[in-house]
């Protein structure tokens, strides 16, 4: 799996909880919900997402073009 793809898996599982913490512990995890999507729609113009940091330093990640010089 490359670093953009656990990315989205990562992005979709957080805005997925957010909403299940607003729905049943409290109302104010609306604004978890909202942070996500602002760091989701400032990394689509700026490219910079600190998740995908910590998926390649710590978890290994490879990129997609990192994995196509590989031919993987």
């Amino acid at each position: 799996m490359s670093a953009e793809r656990a990315l989205t898996a990562f992005a979709g599982f957080m805005v997925l909880l957010s909403v299940a913490l607003t729905v049943w512990v409290h109302p104010y995890f609306v604004w978890f919900t909202v942070f996500i999507g602002a760091n989701l729609f400032q990394q689509s113009f700026t490219g910079f997402c600190p998740a995908t940091i910590v998926l390649r330093k710590i978890f290994g990640f490879k990129t997609e073009a990192e994995l196509a010089r590989a031919g993987k």
